[in-house]
C-alpha cells in the first residue's frame, strides 16, 4: 500500500470553516454570513444568502420568483411583498391557491390557527377549510370572489384574457379600494407581471368560470329558474370565458428575452417552477424547429431554491440545478452560474434569509436596466 500524503487543506486552496461565535453576531446578515462558514443546512442557508443578494442586486438581472405551497396562509406574504416593493422580484409565477389565499389578507380577512382535536367533518359543517394547521374560512373565499368579479367586470370581454391580465386588474382594484398588503397589490404598483400557469386549478379559475356563467344567465342564454338542475348545469358548463393561457406563455418569453441576465428564486416547486424553467428549451426549440436564425438561449444565471423535497423521488420539485443544466435551463457553474439550494421548510428559513437581505440592502429600491414588456391588448 502506498503511504498516504497527509496534506493541509490550505495547500490545496480549501476554505477553512469557522465555529459560529454568537459574541460576533449583531444582525441577521452577520448570522447568515457566519453560517456560510459552518456545515450542512446552515451552510446551505448562508450560501443562499450570498447568491440571493448577488441576484437581486445585479442591475442587469431580471429575477423570476416561483411560489408554491401555502405561503400566504403561512403568513409569508408580507415578506414577498417587500421584495416586490424593493425591486428584488421582477416577475412572479405562482399557484392560484397561493394568490387566492393572499387575497383574504389583502381585503382585511383573517386566517386562524387550527384548534387541535376538532374533527375535519365538524370543520366542514362550520365552513372551516383546513390547510394543515391553519384555517381558511369558506366565507373568506366568498368575499374574495366579490373582489375578483369586480375586477373581471372592468375587463373588456371582447379581448382575450390570461392570468397576467386578470391578476393585473385585481391588483388595481386592491390598490384603489383596499388598505391591506398583498402580492397582487405590490405587483400592480411596481409593474410586475403575475402568472398563474395552472389557472383553473384554483379558486380564481373557478371564479372566472362563474363570471362566464353569470353572464350567460344575465343575457338570457341560459335559464336556471324552474328547470331541472341537470339541464341547467349542462348548459352552464358549455359557457367559456375569453381566456387563453398561451398569452401568458408568449408574454413570459418576451420578459425573459428582454433581460441581459435572469435569475430564479424558487419556494417549493411544482408547476410554477417547471413553467418558469421551460422557457430556455422553448426558445431553443423555436429556433431549431422553425428554422429561425440561431441565437443565444436565455439560461438562468442565478438560482436560489428553498424546498425540502428530496431529489431521489424523481420529481421536478426536488430536482437540482445541476440536473437542470442537462436540459439547457441554467448556466453551468464553470461558466459563471451561481446557485444555492436549501433543503428546508421555507417558513423556517425564509424570514431569516430575507431579514438579512433587507438589512444589507437598506430601504432603497434596486435599480434595473430593463423594462418588463407590456400586457397584451
Amino acid at each position: 500500500m502506498v503511504p498516504r500524503e497527509l496534506r493541509d487543506g490550505r495547500e490545496d486552496g480549501f476554505e477553512p470553516l469557522e465555529s459560529l461565535d454568537p459574541s460576533r453576531i449583531d444582525t441577521f446578515s452577520d448570522l447568515l454570513s457566519a453560517m456560510r462558514k459552518t456545515a450542512f443546512g446552515g451552510r446551505q442557508l448562508g450560501e443562499a444568502f450570498e447568491v440571493l443578494h448577488a441576484m437581486t442586486h445585479d442591475p442587469d438581472c431580471m429575477v423570476v420568483a416561483t411560489l408554491s405551497g401555502a405561503m400566504t396562509v403561512a403568513k409569508m406574504g408580507t415578506l414577498l411583498c417587500r421584495m416586490i416593493d424593493l425591486g428584488m422580484i421582477n416577475v412572479v409565477i405562482a399557484t392560484g391557491a397561493l394568490i387566492t389565499h393572499g387575497l383574504s389578507e389583502s381585503v382585511g380577512l383573517v386566517h386562524y390557527r387550527h384548534p387541535e382535536g376538532v374533527p375535519d367533518p365538524e370543520l366542514y359543517a362550520k365552513g372551516y377549510n383546513r390547510i394543515y394547521d391553519t384555517i381558511e374560512m369558506e366565507a373568506n373565499l366568498n368575499d374574495v370572489e366579490i373582489v375578483v368579479q369586480r375586477a373581471l367586470s372592468q375587463l373588456d370581454p371582447q379581448q382575450i384574457w390570461s392570468s397576467s391580465t386578470i391578476t393585473h386588474d385585481i391588483g388595481r382594484v386592491l390598490h384603489e379600494d383596499y388598505p391591506g398588503e398583498g402580492i397582487l397589490k405590490s405587483a400592480y404598483r411596481q409593474g410586475v407581471p403575475v402568472f398563474i400557469p395552472a389557472f383553473t386549478d384554483s379558486e380564481l379559475g373557478l371564479d372566472l368560470s362563474f363570471w362566464a356563467m353569470r353572464g350567460a344567465i344575465a343575457e338570457g342564454r341560459v335559464t336556471v329558474e324552474g328547470r331541472p338542475h341537470g339541464e341547467a348545469v349542462d348548459e352552464l358548463l358549455q359557457e367559456l370565458p375569453p381566456f387563453n393561457p398561451y398569452q401568458d406563455l408568449q408574454r413570459y418569453a418576451k420578459c425573459i428575452l428582454a433581460a441581459k441576465r435572469t435569475g430564479i428564486f424558487t419556494i417549493g416547486g411544482g408547476v410554477p417552477r417547471n413553467w418558469a424553467q421551460q422557457v430556455a428549451p422553448y426558445i431553443d426549440f423555436m429556433g431549431e424547429r422553425l428554422g429561425l436564425a440561431q441565437q443565444d438561449v436565455p439560461r438562468f444565471h442565478y438560482g436560489v431554491r428553498l424546498c425540502p423535497e428530496p431529489v431521489h423521488w424523481g420529481g421536478l420539485s426536488g430536482s437540482t440545478y445541476a440536473e437542470g443544466m442537462s436540459w439547457g435551463k441554467f448556466v453551468p457553474t464553470e461558466e459563471g452560474g451561481q446557485f444555492a439550494e436549501v433543503f428546508a421548510d421555507a417558513t423556517v428559513v425564509l424570514p431569516l434569509l430575507l431579514g438579512g437581505l433587507f438589512e444589507r440592502a437598506g430601504d432603497a429600491p434596486v435599480a434595473k436596466s430593463y423594462q418588463v414588456p407590456p400586457l397584451f391588448t
